[in-house]
C-alpha cells in the first residue's frame, strides 16, 4: 500500500472510531437515558385524554401495560375478575353509606373513558424525571421504618416519617377494606407528602418486609402538584429494589378501564362542608392467591401476583389504616405539613378527616370488624393523633390528623 492509500485508510479509520465514540456518547448523555426512561414508562397509547389538572391519561391495550414488562410475566395469562370476593362484602350494612358519603370521580373523567379492552396510565412526562433524585428511583419510596412501632420514636423522627395509625396483628389477615375521608392537607415543602392509606404487611420490618399500600397522597415531588391523588404501592423487600408506586413499574396487572393509578380524585372534603369518601379493600383470592384492589362498590381495579412476594404469598400478619407525613424539618423546626383534614381528632365529623367500615379478612375468607378492635400508635400526638371507637352506623372507625407545627409541636 502506498503511502497515499495508508493516509487515506487512517483517516477513515479516525473518523468512524470518532463517529462511534460520538454515538455511544450520545447513547450515555442524560438526556437520551432521560428519553429512554420515558419510553420505557409510556406504553403506546390507543387513545389519550387530556385531564381538566394538566394529567394526561394514556389507554393502553390492556396486554401491553407495564406489568408485562416483568421477566415471569411474559407469558402470563390475565385473570379479568377474581374468583372469590370477600364473604359479607354485599352484606354489609348502613355503615358503608352513611355519614355524608357521596359519590367520588376522578378528574380526567370530565374529557372522557378510555375504551373495553384498555386500561388508563397517567403518562409521564419529563418534568417527573426532573424531579426525582435520580431516573431509576423515580416512583420508589425513599426508604424509611415502614412499621412505626418496630423502631424507637426518635429513631422514626430522625427518618423524618410519622404517623397516626390504627393496626392490628397477631393473627393471619388475608385482606382489609376501609371507606376513606378524603381531603386535600397543605404541604410545606416540595419534598415532603401527607398520605391516608391502609397497609398490607408481612415478615419482618428489617431487610425483607411486604408490604401492599393503597389510599390517597397529595406528594408534589411525584406528581408536580398539589392535588389529591389516588395511589397503590408495593415492594417485597422493605423498599430497597422492588416495587413502586401506581404503574410505574412491573408488578401490578390493571383489568380496569375506569380508575387510573396516580390520577386526581375529585371532589375533596370541607371543613365544616361536604363530605366526601372513597373505598378501598384488598384481599387474597383463595384460589389463584392473587392480592385483588377494588375501588368503591364497582372497581375491581386489578392485582398484584402473588409471586411478587414471599411472606404474603402465604398471608399477612399485620394491618395497618391511617395516615403519614414526611416531617423534612427543613428549617430546624416541625413541618406545618397537614395530616389528614389538617384537625386533630376530637373535632369530630366534617373537621377531622377518618377511616370508617374497618374490616379485616380472615383464613376463611370472612369480612368483619377486627377481633379484639384496632390498636392505635402516634409518634407525636401534639402534631397528629388518633382515636378509635365503634358505632352500629360506621362499625369500627377512628378519626386521626393534625396541623404539624404549633404551640405545642415543635
Amino acid at each position: 500500500m502506498d503511502a497515499a492509500r495508508w493516509v487515506v485508510c487512517l483517516l477513515v479509520t479516525v473518523i468512524c472510531l470518532s463517529c462511534a465514540a460520538a454515538a455511544t456518547a450520545a447513547v450515555r448523555s442524560p438526556a437520551a437515558r432521560l428519553h429512554r426512561h420515558l419510553k420505557r414508562l409510556n406504553k403506546p397509547a390507543v387513545k389519550s385524554i387530556e385531564s381538566p389538572d394538566g394529567d394526561m391519561i394514556d389507554c393502553v391495550h390492556i396486554s401491553h401495560q407495564p406489568a408485562f414488562d416483568h421477566p415471569y410475566l411474559k407469558n402470563h395469562t390475565i385473570q379479568m375478575r377474581p374468583n372469590y370476593h370477600p364473604e359479607g362484602l354485599y352484606e354489609e350494612s348502613k355503615a358503608s353509606s352513611s355519614g355524608g358519603e357521596r359519590p367520588m370521580a376522578q378528574l380526567w373523567h370530565q374529557n372522557g373513558r378510555c375504551p373495553e379492552g384498555t386500561v388508563p396510565i397517567r403518562r409521564t412526562r419529563k418534568d417527573d424525571l426532573l424531579r426525582a433524585s435520580s431516573m431509576r428511583r423515580y416512583g420508589r419510596k425513599r426508604r424509611a421504618a415502614a412499621n412505626p412501632m418496630s423502631v424507637s420514636p426518635t429513631m422514626l423522627n430522625e427518618g423524618g416519617h410519622q404517623h397516626a395509625i390504627a393496626y392490628v396483628q397477631g393473627d393471619k389477615y388475608y385482606g382489609a377494606k376501609a371507606t376513606i375521608n378524603v381531603w386535600a392537607p397543605k404541604i410545606e415543602q416540595p419534598n415532603e407528602f401527607s398520605l391516608s392509606q391502609l397497609w398490607i404487611l408481612g415478615g419482618s420490618f428489617g431487610e425483607d418486609l411486604n408490604s401492599i399500600e393503597a389510599g390517597w397522597q397529595v406528594s408534589p415531588d411525584l406528581y408536580g402538584d398539589n392535588n389529591t391523588r389516588l395511589f397503590t404501592y408495593w415492594t417485597s423487600d422493605a423498599y430497597q429494589a422492588t416495587g413502586c408506586y401506581n404503574m410505574l413499574c412491573s408488578g401490578f396487572i390493571q383489568i380496569n378501564n375506569q380508575i387510573a393509578m396516580g390520577a386526581s380524585i375529585f371532589p375533596t372534603s370541607s371543613y365544616s362542608g361536604s363530605q366526601y369518601d372513597i373505598s378501598i379493600l384488598i384481599w387474597k383470592d383463595p384460589k389463584e392467591g392473587n392480592w385483588w384492589m377494588q375501588f368503591g362498590k364497582d372497581y375491581v381495579l386489578g392485582y398484584w401476583p402473588s409471586f411478587l412476594f414471599s411472606y404474603l404469598a402465604d398471608s399477612a400478619s399485620m394491618v395497618e389504616w391511617g395516615g403519614e407525613v414526611v416531617n423534612s424539618q427543613a428549617d430546624g423546626v416541625h413541618t406545618s405539613t397537614q395530616m389528614g383534614s389538617g384537625h386533630f381528632p376530637e373535632e369530630g365529623f366534617g373537621r377531622a378527616s377518618y377511616f370508617k367500615g374497618v374490616q379485616v379478612v380472615d383464613s376463611s375468607n370472612n369480612l368483619g370488624a377486627p377481633r379484639g378492635g384496632l390498636g392505635t400508635f402516634t409518634e407525636q400526638s401534639s402534631c397528629y393523633d388518633v382515636q378509635s371507637g365503634s358505632n352500629a352506623d360506621w362499625g369500627t372507625y377512628f378519626y386521626y390528623g393534625g396541623p404539624g407545627r404549633s404551640s405545642s409541636c415543635q
